[in-house]
């Protein structure tokens, strides 16, 4: 097949935490003739796989090599700190660093947050993964601090959350190699800032839709019968030269200029 002939694609990666869903809806809509394919990986393999060239844009934390990836932050997360429903912390509705000293805060192996020093006690082994994590706290093994999203993302009924206060924060950014800007990449660019498929900035143009283009073609037929309609009830083609609401001939006019009445006959003579 020839590369000319291949249907065009849009591939999305995106770190766990990350929602999509609201950018995807608005491409579909926009875009319905090119498929968008998602991909969830782990944040850590984000941006090789778009120096690679396995995606086309990703949804990824920061920070990224601004040396080789162009990246647009989109937002920071709170930092929460996850602990099974009957820990001492869930009595406030935030804690401070110092409030965990005495506790066995787990650090998983991909952890998304930037730590100088850890808070709490660190525990023998650190956790291969976030879920991993979770699982320990689970079964009382100590507390894990994250992102809102992940705390979210692996959520259990038998634990919550509280906001932590002086910790750092993760941020997410859309992110694509800087030497593929693709058409599509700005098409996905302007959705994800809120552009619509009108602006100057944004390359999509719109797509009519079958309904909307009906309508574009029975535009000019509505409006020659609107004036069509317009010139007959003003006495155009149809009814030129009639008074409105007569229906018969215009009156006869006399020589002084004043009509003829036809009902009327010939002056009585006197007796």
């Amino acid at each position: 097949m020839k590369g000319s002939d291949v249907s065009p694609s849009f591939r999305l990666v995106y770190a766990p935490g990350v929602m999509p869903g609201k950018w995807v809806r608005v491409w579909n809509e926009r875009l319905p003739g090119v498929p968008l394919t998602l991909a969830q990986v782990p944040a850590a393999e984000t941006g090789g796989l778009l120096l690679a060239g396995d995606a086309d844009a990703g949804l990824v934390r920061l920070p990224v090599d601004r040396t080789v990836l162009s990246a647009i932050p989109l937002y920071t997360e709170q930092t929460v700190v996850v602990v099974p429903k009957d820990h001492l912390v869930t009595a406030v509705d935030e804690v401070s660093p110092e409030d965990l000293a005495d506790e066995i805060v787990l650090h998983p192996l991909d952890d998304v947050l930037a730590w100088e020093t850890l808070p709490g006690r660190p525990a023998l082994e650190r956790p291969a993964t976030t879920a991993d994590a979770v699982e320990l706290v689970a079964a009382g093994i100590g507390v894990l601090v994250v992102p809102l999203s992940l705390a979210r993302l692996h959520h259990r009924k038998d634990l919550t959350h509280r906001p932590l206060k002086d910790a750092p924060e993760s941020g997410v950014a859309l992110a694509w190699p800087e030497a593929a800007t693709t058409d599509l990449v700005e098409d996905f660019i302007g959705i994800v800032r809120g552009r619509t498929v009108n602006s100057t900035r944004g390359r999509t143009q719109p797509r009519d839709s079958a309904q909307e283009k009906q309508k574009k073609q029975d535009k000019p037929r509505r409006t020659a019968d609107k004036g069509a309609a317009r010139q007959q009830a003003a006495g155009g083609p149809a009814g030129r030269g009639q008074r409105r609401g007569t229906g018969g001939a215009p009156k006869k006019k006399g020589a002084g200029g004043t009509p003829k009445n036809p009902r009327r006959g010939k002056p009585r003579r006197g007796s």
